[in-house]
């Protein structure tokens, strides 16, 4: 396996994992009382667009030739490392 897959490997297990364990905060976040639920179901749905841009910049890095894909993971990084750090907070708000 190239490093290149096997980057890509990586990143898709982390944002599946990270999309598996949000949906597990969706389901508390619907339990809570009525005036938090609204900004619980707001930060859901900024996790949601995070995820978004995470999956679309892993699809870009997919595509990417053997010489590019290098400089285009450094970005990958930093886009797994926003969702990674807003899902934190979140989790640590629930």
């Amino acid at each position: 396996m190239t490093s290149k897959n096997f980057y890509i490997e990586k990143m898709k297990t982390q944002l599946d994992e990270l999309n598996v364990n949000m949906n597990k905060l969706d389901a508390k976040a619907t339990e809570a009382k009525a005036d938090a639920r609204d900004a619980y179901l707001e930060e859901m749905r900024k996790l949601r667009h995070q995820s978004k841009l995470a999956g679309a910049k892993l699809d870009e890095l997919k595509a990417a030739s053997e010489d590019t894909w290098k400089a285009m993971a450094t970005e990958m990084d930093k886009v797994r490392e926003a969702f990674v750090h807003s899902f934190n907070y979140f989790k640590s708000q629930v």
